[in-house]
């Protein structure tokens, strides 16, 4: 047995069951711990929707603790467990294996938290949480087939350096892949970032990559690898990130990204409201649509209800964000816009909120209110 499951075999039902936030959900104003939060955890301005690749200064950020000092000239990724050859590597060692870069979309599991009724209390995003980076690092399969994994093997345990309490449980930020997924030849191991190092709060030194799931898989600030014969159950795995409709659990593991679309707000804000002012005539409308169930296969713009195709650019990346655009020819008046976008598996956002209890994967189709003058 691993020191994971030793240390965790003892967490009663009742813990396992419990929110992961400070209460239930809420109907009224935000609280000053939702607004601490979302001053810790940025989001994306909409307008970076511009942008195939986001600047990184402009990504989202989510840090669930402090972000851990690193010393890169000591640090080292250890690799051990259910393995027959225990690792230790420097990031000499890892920047001089095979080198890949590739642009992924990497959003937080809460993106759009703050707009479900009632708000489920945590980090209180509305659209943002999302961004597209060009990442370099190196693929972990051949770093996992090195080490030797055993036969009875049945998941990977990333777990990173920054630490301390949520839900009345203390640990090191930790997540589990199975072996299956950890070896999929898109999973790396990231040391930079837009064609520099990463940045403190992006995981510096380096930080997993899982493309095609929601961001809390790609672990940042990654000390170790540990292979484990059973099921992991820290807290971020087993009671954090999972749909539930109520506070007893388990409920199922939030794991890929809804499918989604953002437009790029049109016009100018309202500072206070940020309500769009456009003028009459032509008003060229864009934005991006990306899955990781598949690939965006039809982006559609609602405008006062009434839904219209959207040009579709190819991809990014394989696991990154399609470009659409359309022409709107805008009245005066008062109008709403909305995107949505289908993918390769058949989803499609809806209109309305899939409410749960933690408040994830809430890809209800953005609404933006435009006066038109």
């Amino acid at each position: 047995m691993s020191r994971y499951q030793l240390k965790h075999r003892h967490r009663s039902t009742a813990a396992t069951q419990a929110s992961p936030h400070a209460g239930g959900p809420s109907s009224g104003p935000l609280t000053s711990e939702e607004l601490q939060l979302a001053g810790r955890n940025h989001s994306m301005p909409l307008e970076a929707l511009r942008e195939d690749i986001t600047p990184a200064g402009l990504h989202y950020i989510l840090t669930h603790f402090d972000i851990p000092h690193i010393d890169a000239e000591t640090w080292s990724l250890r690799i051990g467990g259910a393995v027959s050859r225990e690792i230790e590597l420097s990031l000499d060692d890892i920047m001089a294996r095979p080198a890949v870069t590739t642009p992924v979309t990497l959003e937080c599991a809460g993106n759009g938290r703050s707009l479900l009724k009632p708000r489920p209390l945590s980090t209180p995003w509305v659209l943002g949480a999302v961004g597209t980076a060009s990442w370099t690092g190196t693929p972990l399969a051949p770093i996992l087939a090195s080490s030797g994994l055993a036969d009875d093997a049945v998941e990977l345990v990333f777990t990173g350096a920054d630490y301390g309490i949520q839900g009345g449980t203390e640990e090191p930020f930790a997540r589990s892949l199975t072996v299956a997924e950890a070896m999929r030849p898109e999973v790396m191991l990231v040391y930079g970032m837009n064609g520099s190092p990463l940045p403190p709060q992006h995981g510096f030194p380096l930080r997993l990559l899982v493309p095609g799931w929601y961001g809390m898989a790609s672990v940042k600030w990654l000390a170790s690898i540990e292979a484990v014969t059973g099921r992991f159950e820290g807290f971020q795995q087993a009671v954090a990130y999972h749909y539930l409709q109520g506070p007893e659990g388990p409920g199922l593991p939030v794991t890929r990204i809804r499918v989604r679309s953002l437009m790029v707000p049109p016009g100018i804000p309202d500072f206070f409201t940020r309500k769009r002012v456009v003028e009459a005539g032509p008003v060229m409308l864009r934005g991006r649509a990306w899955s990781g169930h598949g690939e965006i296969e039809r982006v559609e713009v609602g405008i006062d209800g009434e839904w219209m195709p959207a040009n579709l650019d190819p991809p990014a990346g394989d696991f990154a964000w399609s470009g659409w655009s359309m022409v709107w020819l805008a009245t005066p008046g008062e109008h709403e816009l909305r995107c949505r976008a289908m993918d390769s598996s058949g989803a499609l956002q809806q209109t309305t909120q899939v409410w749960n209890y933690q408040g994830m994967g809430n890809n209800m189709a953005q609404l933006v209110h435009v006066t038109v003058r």
